[in-house]
């Protein structure tokens, strides 16, 4: 078995981390669940190689920002040249929540139409879903319901957490913004999906944003397994071997053929 490194000091989450518009939250309250704060203090467990991993998959129009979202909280770093992504990318990202080990797969998918037919087969199995829109850009903000729609085909819609964000802060009027975070506040609240905007140039929001994806998934997967389980520990969930996977490798999947 292979031992992985620390969860980078950056990376713990000791409590709930607040929404940033309580007109569309998934949840106000300020704190964890009850039965998920004593589920971690009274069951915790630091072994290496166990580890509650969420999948959350991020769709949207090309060019909104999708891989430069990604790259700014993953490798804090910003490129106004990004190549397209072809087909499905993703980054495996680490956390100590409430004490406990657990990992986002952020699935990073072609917004382009000719790849679709790619992304979708990797939809299914998300926790989590980021639908992802220029704040500049209102057709971007339209085309949000039918992203979901199809994210939604390969999905559970209740056992899934919605996030509706909105990118590209730093290049919108503080009028402009206003009449778009209106529009998108309303879809958010049509979708059940919690409304963030962000900058991926300045990095206003991403980590708080993020933070708040990685809490909410936890406990959602917390209180499941509890309810499902009752008496097995959090970190049993899932268990990662020398000859599991290698999911903590960040590589591109091998393309179907049916896209050209």
């Amino acid at each position: 078995m292979s031992v992985l490194p620390p969860v980078r000091r950056d990376r713990v989450i000791p409590q709930l981390p607040q929404c940033f518009s309580k007109e569309a939250a998934l949840h106000t309250k300020d704190s964890f669940d009850g039965k998920v704060k004593t589920a971690c203090q009274e069951q915790r467990t630091g072994t290496v190689g166990r580890f509650k991993i969420s999948k959350v998959i991020v769709v949207g129009d090309l060019a909104v920002g999708k891989t430069c979202l990604i790259n700014r909280f993953c490798k804090d770093a910003f490129d106004k040249n990004y190549k397209a992504t072809i087909g499905v990318d993703f980054e495996m990202e680490r956390f100590e929540v409430l004490g406990v080990p657990f990992s986002l797969q952020l699935w990073d998918t072609a917004g382009q139409e000719r790849f679709k037919c790619i992304a979708s087969t990797y939809y299914r199995g998300a926790q989590a879903i980021i639908i992802v829109f220029d704040l500049n850009d209102i057709a971007s903000l339209e085309h949000a319901k039918q992203w979901l729609e199809d994210a939604m085909k390969e999905n559970d819609p209740t056992s899934v957490l919605l996030f509706l964000v909105g990118t590209k802060k730093d290049l919108s009027s503080p009028a402009q913004y206003s009449l778009m975070e209106e529009d998108a506040i309303k879809t958010a609240k049509e979708i059940n999906a919690e409304y963030w905007a962000v900058s991926a140039l300045t990095g206003e929001n991403v980590t708080e944003f993020f933070f708040r994806v990685a809490s909410l998934t936890f406990e959602a997967n917390v209180l499941a397994e509890l309810e499902k389980t009752g008496a097995r520990r959090i970190g049993d969930v899932v268990r990662i071997t020398s000859n599991s996977n290698n999911v903590y490798t960040t590589s591109k999947k091998k393309q179907p053929n049916c896209c050209h």
